[in-house]
């Protein structure tokens, strides 16, 4: 066997650079390692300061339990860990970290300066090392706790250096970090300082409804609906958003298993179940939703950055998540968003039928019969529509009669001629047309509608731009904002008055003309989000407009809205020249036809 092909030990460190690649891609990585280490320490204030997006230094301040000369040396050797003895203990892990390589991982891959003292002694120690080897270890005056330093990351790996972003995104993931452990901590005081610059002040002692206000000061309260439901050892608590307040995309979903960030599968499915029929698809809901459980019923073990856990008993969790958000969102034994526990309320929708028969009641006040024509191609053989007589109001009459069809452009419409017979339940429109009976959600009609009118204004060049009364702030998360940041020219080329006004706060002085009626901190996450999927590099650009015009829900009318007659006959016409008039943006049918042989069958006529 040749040189070239023995088997041999790698030496410790190639093996440490080897497991950074594992645990630490960037500053944001050893933040999260850095910080999981201080709580787990029993730190009750963490302080960080970045440099550079934390490229040039990530530094760490905790008054924690702080570690003796000892401990420290053993601290920064990999696989050491104070978390765990033995095997069986990683079965009943209840700290946030346990494997006991990331601080060796990091110094690895870094300029590493430790300093520790216990409460009880009189001086601390410091530790000084560069690409995993120790340079200077001495005796130092410093506060009980523990700081480290991080400068240079990948300074010994120029290849993995290359491939780190630029400041401003290195940073906004840092704060993604910074975030997620300050929300699942609120008791816990965070400080977070970048260049100099104070971004986070938050004080200890805090509830959690207290640090999201800290934390996202524009998000509504009345939007929220706490969460607290306890079933076989497993508490679900938190926030939930109301569907009206949902996302385009998952970056407000923030899950926590035992005060870990974490998320999986079963979790991702039991959301989607307990918003069914809540959202349409491609719709997210804003959640902040915390899961206390026996350790020995989670598997943390699986992932090494620990992103991802298994459940024991994944049933269990599913059910208790979904009776958590049903239980919040109910009203009166119906799943809905008007009103919540705990006395809050949020907003009323229109009334619902309760029957079919009290749907029947108000026919006598349905709005006068009429038929209109719509464009659509000629064809050889046109039906006219039925000559009838139906009673309105107030014993009037309306006749239908044929009326000739002017010619359309490529597409038709779904109907020859249509006679409006009224508006059930407060919802549905319902019409006649020449071979059957339609029903119309005018919701998803209007989405179609808004939806193609300004996807054409965007491929046209042609975007009317409409000015606000009052100009709006919107802060954004740190993902959100950095997206907006970089496409702030794009969203102004979109119809959008939009310009930075600190921080991640942005101003919002005029929107798209369809999206007029649309409040600014609503509709700019959803840009952002589809900003972050989308980009605009190739054939992308077509995608994002698509994804932008989407947002046409929510301008259109919402469900329950009683329609005047002249609104109704508008939005059929504008429906009918629509070229794909048979579903909304997000698939869902704007139009039921039930044919007249339908019809007679059902009755026994055929």
């Amino acid at each position: 066997m040749s040189s070239e092909t023995q088997i041999r030990v790698l030496p410790d460190h190639v093996a440490n650079k080897i497991a950074a690649g594992e645990v630490v891609e960037r500053p944001a990585s050893v933040l999260k390692e850095l910080m999981e280490n201080a709580l787990d320490a029993g730190a009750t204030q963490i302080d960080v300061d970045v440099l550079a997006g934390g490229r040039t230094l990530v530094k760490i301040s905790d008054n924690g339990g702080g570690m003796n000369r000892d401990n420290a040396l053993l601290a920064v050797e990999r696989y050491a860990t104070s978390k765990i003895r033995d095997v069986d203990d990683i079965e009943h892990i209840a700290t946030l970290g346990f494997r006991g390589e990331a601080l060796a991982a990091i110094a690895s891959v870094s300029r590493l300066t430790l300093r520790t003292r216990l409460a009880g002694d009189l001086g601390g120690t410091e530790i000084v090392m560069a690409g995993g080897k120790i340079q200077d270890v001495r005796d130092a005056g410093c506060p009980p706790g523990t700081t480290l330093e991080v400068r240079n990351l990948f300074f010994n790996v120029p290849a993995r250096r290359k491939f780190l972003r630029s400041e401003p995104t290195e940073f906004a993931h840092i704060r993604q970090v910074f975030f997620m452990y300050a929300l699942s901590h609120p008791a816990v005081g965070m400080n977070l300082t970048a260049d100099g610059r104070a971004v986070y002040v938050l004080a200890g002692g805090a509830a959690l409804e207290d640090r999201l206000r800290d934390l996202l000061p524009t998000t509504a309260k009345s939007m929220l609906r706490h969460v607290n439901y306890t079933a076989r050892g497993i508490i679900v608590s938190g926030f939930i958003g109301l569907p009206a307040n949902s996302r385009a995309d998952r970056s407000e979903q923030y899950l926590f298993i035992n005060g870990r960030p974490a998320g999986a599968p079963v979790l991702s499915g039991a959301l989607r179940e307990g918003y069914h029929s809540l959202l349409p698809r491609n719709r997210y809901p804003v959640v902040f939703l915390f899961f206390s459980l026996d350790p020995g019923l989670v598997d943390v073990n699986v992932h090494p950055a620990k992103k991802e856990v298994r459940f024991r008993d994944p049933a269990s969790i599913r059910d208790a998540m979904i009776e958590a958000i049903r239980r919040a969102l109910a009203l009166d034994g119906r799943v809905n968003g008007s009103k919540v526990q705990d006395g809050q309320a949020g907003p009323t929708p229109g009334p619902a039928p309760q029957s079919i028969f009290r749907s029947l009641a108000g026919f006598d006040r349905m709005i006068p019969s009429q038929s209109f024509p719509y464009p659509r191609q000629p064809s050889k053989t046109m039906p006219e529509p039925p000559v009838s007589t139906t009673p309105g109001p107030a014993g009037r009459e309306s006749a239908s009669k044929a009326i000739p069809i002017a010619a359309g452009g490529e597409h038709g419409s779904p109907w020859l001629w249509c006679r409006i017979l009224g508006q059930v339940g407060n919802l549905y429109v319902v019409m006649e047309t020449e071979d059957g009976l339609v029903l119309m959600d005018p919701h998803a009609a209007h989405e179609r509608v808004l939806y193609e009118r300004y996807l054409a204004a965007v491929i046209q060049g042609h975007i009317e731009s409409q000015g606000l009364l009052i100009a709006e702030t919107v802060e954004l998360p740190p993902a959100g904002a950095q997206q907006v940041r970089r496409h702030l020219e794009l969203l102004k080329t979109l119809g959008f008055g939009i310009a930075e006004f600190g921080g991640d706060t942005f101003v919002v002085d005029a929107l798209p003309a369809c999206f007029a009626d649309v409040p600014p901190r609503l509709l700019l996450p959803d840009m952002a989000g589809a900003l972050e999927q989308s980009g605009e590099r190739g054939g992308t650009r077509r995608l994002l407009e698509e994804r932008i015009a989407q947002a046409a829900c929510k301008a259109s009318v919402k469900a329950h809205q009683t329609l005047t007659h002249e609104e109704i006959e508008t939005l059929v016409i504008q429906l009918a020249r629509t070229e794909m008039p048979y579903t909304c943006p997000h698939g869902r049918p704007t139009l039921i036809h039930t044919s007249f042989q339908e019809l007679a069958k059902k009755f026994g006529r055929s």
